[in-house]
Parts: C-alpha cells; sequence; structure tokens
C-alpha cells in the first residue's frame, strides 16, 4: 500500500439538472463552507466510512444504484475505479461532459461521491478553476498565505516558499492588490505557482492552463516534470494532446461518465483520436444514458485533399468539413469555431447566430482563402448551442498537421505565428 498515492473504487456520482450551485459572497461565507467540508472530510475518514491507515478517504452512503436514474437526474460519473502510484504523472482525457472536471473535484473533496470510495494518500493540491482557492476580496499576498494554511502548512513554512511562488508566477508588481482586480491570467499564474511550490504530495490540475501564455505553460510544464521526478504525484486533465504526450505515460480515458480505457500514454491516446476521427464516439459503445441532443463527430480537410485527411500541404484556398448529428431540430442555434496551435495559443475565432437545423446528419463547411499558419500541430474547437444552453462542443482529433513550405525568418526564434510568402525587391534609383 506504501506505493498507492490515489486508490479509486466504483466511484460514481450523480447530478440532479438544474440544482443551483452555492455562493459565497463573503470571506466568512467562503471559511464556513471550508470548514463544513473539512469537519465531513474529517467524518469520511473515520473507520465507519472506509480511511486506511489514518489517510481520508471519500464515501457517501447514500443508497442509490447505477440502474436508477430518475428523469432530472444524469450520472457524471459510473463505477470508476483505478490506483495511481506514488510519484506517477498521470493524464486523463475525454471530450467536454466526460466526467473528467467531476472525478478530479471529488478527489480534491470539493465535492462528494454518490456511491464508491476514493482514498487520498497524502496531501493534496489542487487547480481545477481560474483562481482556485481564492478569495477576491483579499491581496495575491494574502491568499498565498491563506493557501498554504489550507494546505495544513505553518506560517515560516509558507514564507521560506513566498519569494519562490511569487517569481514563478511573474505578480511581484501586484502581490499586494486584491485579487479581484487581476486578469485571468494573472490568477491563474499565481494559483499555479502556489499550488506546485507549496510541496504538495499530490498535485491535481485541470485543463486552467490554457488561459496563461504560451511561455508560462512551458514552464507549468517543466514544473510538473519536475514535481514528478521529486516522486510527487501528479494527476493532469488537458484536450491538448502534444502536453499529454509530452508529460504523461499513463492515462485513463473517460468516456461518458465512465473509464473506457486505462493504459500506456500512446496506445491510449491513439485508440482516443481514432475513435473521435472515425466517429465511434457514437456507436453502441456510448452509453444509453447520454442525454446529449447533439454530437460532433469528426473532421476532415476536403481540399487540398492529401494521404491523410488531417494533413494540410498548402497554404490554400483551404476548405474543411465537421460533421455532427442532431437528435432534435433546432431552431435558435449558435455556433462557434476557433483553431489553437500547440501551445494552447488561440489563431481565429468566429461565431454566427440564428441557425436553423432539422434532425439527423449535418456538415458544417468552412472554406479559406489561405490558412497562412507556420508549420506545426493545430487543434480545432467548435461549439454549438440552442436556445436552452449547449448541445455539444468539441476538442477535434486528430489535430491539423500544417507542413506547408516554410516563408519565414531563417533563424527559428524569428519564426512568428504567420508564414505569409512575400516578394522582395530593392530600387536603387532612389
Amino acid at each position: 500500500m506504501n506505493d498507492i498515492a490515489i486508490r479509486v473504487d466504483n466511484l460514481s456520482k450523480q447530478y440532479k439538472i438544474g440544482a443551483l450551485k452555492r455562493r459565497h459572497d463573503t470571506l466568512r461565507d467562503h471559511l464556513t463552507h471550508v470548514v463544513t467540508g473539512g469537519v465531513r472530510r474529517v467524518l469520511s475518514a473515520l473507520p465507519f466510512a472506509g480511511s486506511r491507515n489514518g489517510h481520508s478517504s471519500a464515501l457517501d452512503p447514500q443508497p442509490s444504484t447505477l440502474d436508477s436514474q430518475p428523469a432530472n437526474h444524469i450520472w457524471a460519473l459510473k463505477d470508476v475505479s483505478f490506483d495511481v502510484k506514488v510519484g506517477e504523472v498521470l493524464g486523463i482525457i475525454g471530450r467536454n461532459g466526460s466526467g473528467k472536471s467531476t472525478l478530479l473535484k471529488i478527489l480534491s473533496r470539493i465535492t462528494e461521491p454518490t456511491m464508491g470510495n476514493a482514498a487520498i494518500y497524502g496531501r493534496v493540491s489542487s487547480l481545477l478553476e481560474v483562481g482556485t482557492g481564492f478569495h477576491p476580496e483579499l491581496t495575491g499576498r494574502e491568499n498565498v498565505y491563506f493557501n498554504g494554511v489550507m494546505l495544513g502548512m505553518d506560517r515560516l513554512e509558507i514564507a521560506r516558499k513566498f519569494d519562490e511562488i511569487v517569481e514563478f508566477s511573474s505578480v511581484e508588481k501586484f502581490i499586494d492588490t486584491p485579487i479581484k482586480h487581476y486578469s485571468s491570467g494573472m490568477k491563474v499564474r499565481l494559483a499555479f505557482s502556489v499550488a506546485a511550490h507549496l510541496e504538495p504530495e499530490i498535485l491535481v490540475v485541470d485543463e486552467v492552463l490554457a488561459v496563461g501564455d504560451i511561455q508560462f505553460q512551458k514552464k507549468c510544464i517543466g514544473k510538473m516534470k519536475e514535481v514528478g521526478k521529486l516522486g510527487r504525484t501528479v494527476l493532469f486533465v488537458s484536450h491538448q494532446m502534444n502536453q499529454i504526450r509530452r508529460l504523461t505515460e499513463r492515462i485513463i480515458w473517460l468516456d461518458d461518465g465512465h473509464v473506457r480505457k486505462i493504459g500506456p500514454t500512446g496506445e491510449v491516446v491513439g485508440d482516443y483520436e481514432i475513435a473521435m476521427t472515425s466517429g465511434a464516439w457514437d456507436t453502441s459503445e456510448r452509453s444509453a444514458s447520454s442525454k446529449s441532443k447533439a454530437r460532433f463527430q469528426r473532421w476532415e480537410i476536403v481540399e487540398p485533399r492529401s494521404d491523410q485527411s488531417n494533413l494540410l500541404t498548402s497554404l490554400g484556398p483551404v476548405t474543411i468539413k465537421f460533421e455532427f448529428r442532431l437528435k432534435e431540430p433546432v431552431r435558435m442555434g449558435h455556433h462557434g469555431i476557433s483553431l489553437f496551435n500547440s501551445e494552447g495559443q488561440l489563431m481565429w475565432a468566429w461565431a454566427t447566430d440564428s441557425l436553423k437545423l432539422d434532425g439527423g446528419s449535418h456538415a458544417f463547411y468552412y472554406t479559406f482563402p489561405m490558412l497562412p499558419l507556420r508549420p506545426g500541430i493545430y487543434r480545432w474547437h467548435l461549439s454549438l448551442y440552442d436556445e436552452h444552453g449547449l448541445l455539444d462542443d468539441c476538442y477535434f482529433v486528430p489535430e491539423m498537421n500544417i507542413v506547408t513550405e516554410i516563408h519565414q525568418h531563417a533563424m527559428d526564434q524569428w519564426q512568428g505565428i504567420l508564414n505569409v510568402p512575400c516578394d522582395f525587391t530593392i530600387d536603387r534609383s532612389v
């Protein structure tokens, strides 16, 4: 047991659709919730709750069964089981709505499971949302100490790490400014720095790093690798397969709340990309309980065609097709599309409203006069809403691979985002 950092047994979580989220408008509200949650965690660690060796475990004794699902309830997680070894960097992948964030919230003791057990052997530091654990009225400095205390550290321990935290986050000028005045990127930088530097045994990171800039994302990846080498455990959720490949050796693929596959990163990512590309997502392997009204299925480069549907060999013109299926008609639809590079930087985005679509299979076509982007890996993100809310959104795999001729500066550090051909002439008569 000494080599196990996390043990999850038959974990399930059911939500009531339309339930109101709890709000914490004041610091006292926030602290009350934290203390109440702490009491629940202490109680859950008692012998009757299934704790082992004095370490906390989460268990909700509600008498629900996986076969029972009222019309206004959904299972966000269903019978999930796995172990994570000490010092392992484990990736978690899956489409939006597959249960990734719910799993991390249970492991971080933010929410409780409906059924099952999650045993955590070590101190957990989590970064699940922008500004996780920060109170807006407190300064950056105060929030660093507040987070450290909540992790069980004393003031001297936090003080020893404080300068390193601030330097890594690059918010020195604003450390004594209330968090409510920080930008999203500043909150992410400080939150990640706190989570990574206060020496947790287990670091849990959801896909919030995309908010930060490219250089900071690289710093974060490097820091998580460092944390893993020091023998600490990392759980990392990302839609960016290149980051998953670089950081992890084993991953969990969640699909509609259940574990579809666990195994070596290369093998599981390959199967995930094949399923997304082939449209296998909508086969009988998908749970019959899925309530989605829409489902994006696959994409391909229609023009110019190549041996691989995701390979772009010409600057333009380019036509790209995205296929999807609707279970019901959409009368007031909103559709958005965006393109990101391999580091998560937004390259381009567009949206349209008032869409009218019948039920059945459809395809969106996009034609560009050219895509003059630097050769590399890019990913498409599409979303579709109706008047009631989100129907589906998808980070498509495989990612688009641009292999066009390079029309940029010869030195790599001077190659920018755009790859635009140009003519150069000299008029010596001037």
